[in-house]
Parts: C-alpha cells; sequence; structure tokens
C-alpha cells in the first residue's frame, strides 16, 4: 500500500484540514459525536466500522486534539468527547448536509433533518459573507496563494 503524503506543513488551509481529519471514517465519527455517541461500542454499531479501523481513527482524532477521552461514569470504560478544535467542525459538517441535501437526494426522498434542538425549527443553510456582511458567492472569491519563493 502506498503511504498517504502529510499535508501538514501546506501552505493551503484546505489542505491542512484534510491532513488533519485523514478519511471519510472520521468525519462520520465526528458527526456521530456531535450526535451525542460517546462510546466505542455505540460508534461501532452506528457506523458498522470494524473494531480496528474504528481504534485507529479514534486515536488519530485524539493526536489530532479533535476527540479526547474522559472515563465513563460509574465504570471501567472510557468516552469520547468533541474537544473546542472538534466542535468548531460543526459548520463543515453543516455545509456537508446541506451539500448532500441538495445535490444526492430526490425532492421527495425521506433523509434525517438538522433542527435547533430548543424550537424545533430546521437549521437554515449557511451563507459564505465578507467581514462586512456581504454575500460572497464563488466568482466573487479569490485565494491569495503563498509566493512559492517562500520556505516554511
Amino acid at each position: 500500500m502506498v503511504k498517504r503524503k502529510s499535508l501538514k506543513g501546506d501552505y493551503c488551509p484546505s489542505a491542512r484540514s484534510l491532513d488533519a481529519i485523514g478519511d471519510w471514517w472520521s468525519l462520520l465519527i465526528v458527526r456521530d459525536a456531535f450526535d451525542g455517541l460517546t462510546r466505542f461500542g455505540e460508534f461501532q454499531k452506528s457506523l458498522g466500522i470494524a473494531k480496528n479501523i474504528l481504534s485507529a481513527r479514534l486515536r488519530t482524532l485524539i493526536e489530532k486534539g479533535i476527540l479526547e477521552t474522559a472515563p465513563a461514569p460509574g465504570g471501567a470504560h472510557q468516552e469520547y468527547h468533541l474537544t473546542e478544535k472538534g466542535r468548531a467542525l460543526f459548520p463543515v459538517m453543516v455545509a456537508l448536509r446541506h451539500w448532500g441535501e441538495r445535490y444526492l437526494f430526490a425532492p421527495d426522498e425521506k433523509r434525517s433533518v438538522l433542527v435547533d434542538r430548543r424550537s424545533g425549527q430546521r437549521v437554515s443553510r449557511l451563507e459564505i459573507r465578507t467581514e462586512e456582511g456581504h454575500l460572497v458567492d464563488p466568482d466573487e472569491a479569490v485565494i491569495i496563494k503563498v509566493p512559492e519563493t517562500a520556505e516554511s
């Protein structure tokens, strides 16, 4: 198997973010953590993932500071909880969800729905805005790249 190239030192924030997340299993673990799952067995049951793969992904998410462990109340087991860094992935998860709802489901197809816990209202679509509040679409945004002569 070819070893995956690390993007840890890349100048692109998207590349570094993907390097930290690792793969789609990791994002599904984060999704389940947002949904309140905390135990190894809960993640395994929800995802249908092999124990060795789940263990490796949990370990990586802990190493990257996205999850942390804590003793489970009244038991010898441990629980997994999102850190502040992990909780900051919420807009990413919502953006993926909204994209999937828009492009991967038929209009009348059943799907889970993201709602506000207090009001029960659906969460509105994310919008990208400037610091002053102007709505920005992809044609209006540009990435200012680090000059190629820059050294790390």
